[in-house]
């Protein structure tokens, strides 16, 4: 049994999203057997979280930049809004959970003094990390407009395929 199936056994979800979640991680998976590199299965995943998962408004991907390895640079992403180019591992919430190494959900982002705005009309937000052979790689950060967005679920369904990247760097 994976590990994110491992994990939700006897969580009460829908059986819509379960099958959805389900049906995803596995097209994630297939893909990332093949793809031609990295930059190509994250284009897929936040691509296919944007238009599958309707309250995923901003999906992207940020990553440990070589040249300053105090800083996450910007990957591929798909959304409504410009994300920053740049972000300090000690600002905001993507530098709060590349720092920790933890997940971070926040579900009313104008009650957390962390969140550095890319949209006034984002309400909520989950930053996953993404371990690459132990280290941190860089996070799968996704914005809604609608706050409450991210249950116990959800986040475990983001954490699994910010996992799927991880395996994938892991293999280079």
């Amino acid at each position: 049994m994976a590990d994110y199936e491992w994990r939700n056994a006897g969580r009460p979800r829908t059986l819509a999203s379960n099958a959805m979640h389900d049906e995803l991680l596995k097209e994630f998976r297939e893909f990332a057997a093949t793809a031609p590199d990295a930059n190509a299965l994250m284009e897929r995943i936040a691509h296919r979280l944007h238009e599958s998962q309707t309250r995923y408004n901003w999906v992207g991907f940020y990553f440990i930049d070589p040249a300053d390895p105090d800083v996450l640079r910007l990957g591929p992403y798909v959304g409504s809004f410009t994300p920053h180019d740049r972000i300090s591992l000690s600002v905001g919430l993507c530098g709060a959970a590349a720092s920790s190494g933890k997940t971070v959900v926040v579900h009313d982002v104008s009650q957390d003094p962390r969140y550095l705005s890319g949209s006034a009309m984002v309400k909520c937000e989950i930053v996953v990390p993404i371990f690459a052979k132990g280290k941190l790689a860089g996070e799968l950060d996704i914005n809604s407009y609608f706050g409450g967005t991210f249950s116990q679920a959800e986040q475990d369904f983001i954490e699994a395929c910010a996992a799927e990247v991880g395996k994938y760097l892991g293999k280079k």
